[in-house]
């Protein structure tokens, strides 16, 4: 089975994540074929907006765990990397429509989408200090920037579980829409931009992420340097230990990795 899924309608092009059985849980070849999928389509003068969405009950509930302890991202060359630039570059609307669970980067995503609409089932979460680890993405300058420096302490620091009508009210969501609306009002939006001028459409986006972009991707540089060294800590350690076991975890037991 395809973990991902793609479907041009019109000049819509719609990007489905494709593991309904473990909630859309992204591996790392995910993070290369979403990267793969928006380098072709930022080419492509058939496609003038991607809609993102996820199979299912769920978005995505984050990164598989298992996948992404065998294979953690390092400082250098990775596929969330390659992810991360190709969002950050694509000068076409990115449109993303959310239901069931969004966390870790399920929500962290939804920085680089223009709209998102999210379904009144939606939970959102990004749990990186719960698992030892530090914000990825580039949200760490991309959140606040979105929803304002208090708000993204909450979510970022405390981890803190929210609805959508928190992630509404602070400005990470579009809209919210009963769940059996939420993908067609999603589409809608993608048509709707999909019969403006490209070239108008391409040139304003690049206004509006023009200084945004370069700290967009300061901040994911600083990240990574960070996330390599802490998903290696003996507190990520005990994090994931705890995790697989199905455990509280203890970090008073193990010694911080300043």
């Amino acid at each position: 089975m395809n973990e991902i899924l793609t479907e041009q309608s019109g000049s819509v092009l719609k990007v489905q994540l494709n593991r309904p059985a473990k909630k859309n849980a992204i591996t790392t070849a995910m993070y290369v074929a979403l990267a793969e999928i928006l380098e072709k389509a930022g080419k492509d003068d058939a496609t003038s907006v991607v809609l993102i969405h996820g199979a299912g009950d769920s978005f995505t509930a984050g990164n598989d765990l298992e996948d992404f302890v065998k294979n953690p991202p390092g400082p250098g060359d990775s596929p969330q990397l390659r992810l991360f630039a190709a969002l950050n570059g694509f000068d076409k609307p990115i449109v993303a429509a959310v239901h069931g669970f969004a966390v870790g980067i399920g929500t962290t995503i939804l920085v680089h989408c223009d709209f998102v609409y999210a379904g009144e089932s939606a939970r959102f979460a990004t749990p990186f200090v719960d698992l030892a680890l530090v914000p990825e993405m580039g949200s760490s300058y991309g959140l606040p920037a979105l929803v304002g420096r208090r708000a993204a302490a909450e979510l970022l620091l405390l981890g803190t579980r929210f609805d959508a009508a928190r992630a509404e009210q602070v400005g990470l969501v579009t809209a919210t829409v009963p769940d059996d609306t939420f993908l067609e009002k999603a589409m809608h939006a993608a048509q709707k931009l999909s019969e403006k001028p490209l070239g108008a459409l391409i040139a304003s986006k690049r206004q509006l992420k023009r200084t945004r972009r370069e700290r967009l991707a300061e901040a994911f540089q600083s990240e990574v340097e960070e996330f390599a060294v802490r998903v290696r800590s003996p507190e990520a350690k005990e994090a994931f230990d705890a995790f697989f076991h199905k455990r509280q975890p203890d970090f008073t037991k193990v010694k911080a990795t300043p």
